[in-house]
């Protein structure tokens, strides 16, 4: 397929080598998108790896993988998850029913249920602000300039260029769900680390 028929392939790539841990694209993302108190479509985890004295601590920043293998898409009953065209997982608060088969099904804690709509809720890569040519509220206040979004297709995005100049890695890459959150900086063993912090939004 040539270059220019290449469809639309959204991704976001998180440096954790410049993540500060400041909680900006929380506190961003839940203004922008309204986010009832309690839940969080993006959160920052806090790891711990090692044995007193020596202990190290990581940031994982966390949110919606959007797979192109998502699991929620084939578990909703009512095809309310969807995929839109740039690859973007969706869903269609009109038709959501709340039943929670896509929260069991995801394999990333990405969703939650909004108690004010009663449906499921989760990142949509800010789709709203993307379509309007903006980029995700979490990347623009990204203090450290850790998040990056673009189009994974275009080789010439800086997205792109990232994933294939790097060793990234994704979260739980045994579960075949081919996500397009890419890390950089993060070891193997932390990707799937138990976390200190087990509730979202605690740090």
């Amino acid at each position: 397929m040539a270059e220019a028929e290449k469809k639309i392939r959204y991704a976001m790539v998180v440096d954790l080598r410049k993540c500060v841990g400041c909680n900006a694209c929380t506190v961003s993302c839940k203004i922008e998108n309204q986010v009832p108190e309690g839940n969080y479509r993006t959160w920052v985890k806090e790891i711990e790896k090692g044995t007193y004295p020596e202990v190290t601590r990581y940031r994982l920043p966390r949110l919606c993988n959007h797979c192109d293998n998502a699991p929620c898409l084939a578990a909703c009953p009512v095809k309310a998850t969807y995929r839109a065209d740039d690859g973007t997982i969706l869903i269609d608060y009109d038709h959501c029913i709340g039943c929670k088969y896509c929260m069991a099904a995801c394999p990333y804690d990405a969703r939650f249920v909004n108690p004010v709509r009663k449906t499921a809720e989760k990142c949509t890569f800010c789709y709203h602000r993307v379509q309007a040519g903006l980029l995700p509220a979490c990347v623009t206040t990204c203090v450290g300039g850790a998040r990056v979004f673009g189009d994974l297709n275009d080789a010439e995005s800086l997205v792109a260029k990232l994933v294939a100049n790097n060793p990234v890695q994704v979260l739980k890459p045994e579960m075949n769900t081919e996500p397009m959150v890419y890390y950089i900086g993060a070891e193997r063993d932390i990707m799937g680390a138990r976390y200190t912090n087990l509730e979202k939004g605690e740090n």
